[in-house]
């Protein structure tokens, strides 16, 4: 007996019996949500749900530059911009 042919449409998903789903690799792609990231799912309405990823990027490379300026020169271009 042949096994079942799964016809999927591109783009599309299902839930499945255990409210799992795949999220297509394009659409993964396009966000930039990768292998590992932690989304948060928030409902936006009936039959819509936003997967966000659940860390902020600006958050996670807030003070990298630690040491690129010298002393006093970040509050000296805070005062340029009142």
């Amino acid at each position: 007996m042949a096994g079942r042919v799964k016809h999927r449409r591109r783009g599309y998903t299902r839930v499945s019996a255990k409210h799992q789903v795949t999220l297509p690799v394009e659409a993964l792609q396009r966000a930039g949500i990768r292998t590992g990231d932690t989304l948060r799912a928030e409902v936006r309405g009936p039959g819509e749900v936003l997967l966000v990823r659940d860390t902020d990027p600006v958050a996670q490379y807030a003070g990298a530059l630690t040491g690129v300026y010298a002393p006093g020169e970040l509050d000296e271009l805070r005062r340029e911009w009142d």
